[in-house]
């Protein structure tokens, strides 16, 4: 057995050489409790666990076109979020939409005209690369559509340009073959008020030395706006398209007979989903689409719900010295379940107080109210958790699963209360299953892929498909609640999962990034299971993970990933994705390996002396190839798991 033994402070990379099995089991023991005493200093008073949910400056780029649209800009707070924009520009000129990516064509807009905001001049030296930057990537017509949208509120953009979003969409009846609750939960919260803003058309004259006339190539009277037809005649785009010409077309001669019903509809249903919920949607986007919206409907600014609605986008913001920026919504059920799970995982006693006081706050949070989930899944019942403080209207599976295995772990002085909680999620969440057998986060059977060619809808996340790594996730929560293989939801997801596995052996990840996530989610759900670990496609995936590790030991890969599948496991290691990888091969029954070995060695060696890790990484994802995020309790609780996960198989090897 190999030893894990510290290396000189100059090497890349731990050092391994042959040792007692009695002094690795040490070093992870001691691994395992600073990192437990690490994570139980981040608990909250209330007993939950709320890490930053780091994105990229478009919120804060956002966050100053709203206060200039809203004439409520602070010139202190604008230059904060300056200050802050400016340290992420990359050496060419743009701006990421993750940590060390290339630059992006809308970011780098938004970063640019949101600077001009605040008060910068063209000729300072980051604009004048910007501007340098964003011409060589075609120029701000390249931009996506709610950049494009965002931009004609303050007259920078064409309306009769962008891509139509009628209101008119809210009066579809359900059943038809196009209506809100066919496209994802987070687009129809940020499309219903962005319609009520394109019925509008809001416009805020600003001085000219604020635009972006200059981001025009040729200059903006003779620049391509709209969107470009597909070569292929008959094609789904250029349908769409088709259509939404005509809608400009009705728009320009004022032919919108339903449309003061249309706005009435889409207020009240865009204020139902503000109650029992941290504005709508509980999420950056919305809330800000939800403020122009009501601005448009003639709330004033101080109106109740207006007031609301800005406290809740204010709550998002993180103010330091000279800096200040914008969270895309905020993560306690989930940090608070992982956290508990992984410390339950450890070793803390199922009674401990602050684990009960924990599982009590989680509890509390249960929906036991139908919410958009019902339109498609109208026999199941209330039961689920969200994602945020409150948000009612919107529970997730992912979310729901994690937090019945983290319960496991907790002896709640009222036991009943746990147990029924607990499986009045279960029947939620097997309510919830899709016709292929798999999961999806907030909807059932929302998977028209089809409406992905709808104009608007280049933000690359109009659907909410079923993916693996949920319904992995599922599969061992499943498993510690006593569901075998002879459930029929079970099989049904079993045949999901094989059906998706890459030539390669690997698991597309859709909520983390990316392959090594979904392939350790996927792994862990069968081997909770009892599949036979020696099954070839089971094998076939650990052999993936091995042959993607770094030299260093660790594990690593970028967003770039979900670009190009060339990238499938290459990036810098991270702890996150370290403790992922070791976790996907233990539950392979791969306990022996030298990968293994070298994996855990990583995470020790990269361990802190207060027991935390650092990671300047994105292994989250919210919108593949558009928008991504950082957890910060990522690289805290998942090396805790897996360290604790191979201190168990030191003590089986010591048996």
């Amino acid at each position: 057995m190999e030893d894990l033994s510290s290396p000189s402070p100059s090497s890349a990379a731990p050092q391994l050489r042959f040792g007692k099995i009695d002094d690795i089991a040490s070093r992870v023991a001691a691994a395992i409790d600073g990192a437990r005493r690490f994570l139980f200093s981040q608990q909250h008073e209330e007993g939950y666990w709320c890490g930053e949910l780091e994105a990229d400056t478009t919120l804060e780029s956002d966050y100053i076109l709203l206060h200039t649209l809203l004439g409520t800009g602070n010139a202190e707070r604008f230059q904060k979020c300056a200050n802050y924009i400016l340290r992420h520009q990359n050496e060419d000129g743009g701006w990421p939409i993750y940590a060390h990516g290339p630059s992006n064509i809308s970011a780098t807009v938004k970063a640019y005209f949101g600077l001009k905001l605040a008060g910068y001049k063209p000729e300072h030296a980051a604009l004048a690369k910007a501007r340098k930057k964003i011409l060589e990537m075609g120029g701000v017509t390249e931009v996506n559509t709610f950049t494009k949208i965002y931009l004609c509120f303050l007259g920078q953009y064409d309306y009769d340009a962008v891509p139509a979003i009628p209101p008119e969409i809210v009066l579809f009846p359900k059943w038809f073959w196009f209506n809100i609750y066919e496209i994802s939960s987070w687009s129809r919260a940020i499309l219903v008020p962005l319609s009520i803003c394109y019925a509008k058309k809001p416009l805020r004259k600003i001085p000219d030395e604020m635009g972006v006339e200059e981001l025009f190539l040729g200059g903006r009277e003779k620049a391509r706006m709209r969107l470009a037809w597909s070569k292929k005649l008959v094609s789904w785009r250029n349908f769409f398209l088709c259509l939404d010409r005509m809608v400009h077309w009705f728009e320009a001669v004022h032919i919108r007979p339903l449309r003061s019903v249309a706005l009435n509809v889409a207020k009240k249903w865009m204020l139902q989903r503000f109650d029992m919920s941290d504005g709508l949607g509980a999420i950056y986007p919305s809330i800000l689409n939800s403020i122009i919206a009501l601005r448009c409907l003639g709330y004033s600014l101080d109106d109740p719900q207006v007031i609301r609605a800005l406290d809740e986008f204010e709550k998002l913001g993180i103010e330091e010295e000279d800096t200040f920026r914008m969270q895309p919504c905020k993560s306690p059920v989930w940090d608070t379940a992982y956290a508990l799970y992984a410390l339950g995982e450890s070793g803390v006693p199922a009674d401990d107080p602050r684990m009960v006081k924990c599982a009590d706050w989680m509890l509390q949070k249960q929906v036991r109210n139908a919410g958009d989930w019902k339109v498609k899944n109208k026999q199941g019942q209330p039961g689920g958790w969200y994602f945020e403080f409150n948000n009612e209207f919107y529970p997730d599976v992912d979310d729901s699963a994690m937090v019945c295995l983290s319960l496991a772990h907790v002896d709640h002085p009222n036991g009943r209360y746990q147990r029924e909680s607990v499986q009045r999620a279960i029947d939620w969440i097997l309510s919830m299953q899709c016709r292929n057998g798999g999961w999806a986060s907030f909807d059932k059977n929302n998977d028209r892929m089809v409406f992905e060619h709808i104009p608007f809808a280049d933000h690359n996340a109009m659907l909410d498909p079923a993916t693996v790594d949920i319904t992995g996730r599922i599969l061992e929560m499943l498993g510690a609640y006593g569901y075998g293989q002879d459930h029929p939801a079970v099989k049904n997801a079993l045949k999901f999962i094989r059906g998706e596995q890459e030539p390669d052996g690997s698991w597309f990840g859709r909520w983390g990034v990316n392959y090594i996530y979904g392939t350790m989610l996927v792994l862990r759900g069968l081997e909770a299971m009892g599949i036979d670990c020696h099954e070839p496609s089971i094998q076939q995936a650990a052999e993936w993970l091995r042959m993607v590790q770094n030299p260093d030991g660790g594990w690593g890969e970028t967003v770039g990933s979900y670009d190009d599948p060339t990238m499938k496991g290459v990036g810098t290691s991270t702890p996150s994705q370290t403790a992922w990888a070791v976790m996907g091969l233990m539950a392979a029954n791969d306990t022996r390996s030298d990968c293994v070995a070298r994996g855990i060695a990583y995470l020790l060696h990269t361990q802190k002396k207060d027991g935390s890790w650092d990671e300047p990484y994105y292994t989250g994802t919210g919108f593949p190839r558009v928008f991504y995020l950082s957890y910060h309790l990522y690289r805290q609780y998942f090396p805790l798991i897996a360290l604790t996960t191979y201190k168990k198989v030191l003590a089986e090897k010591g048996n």
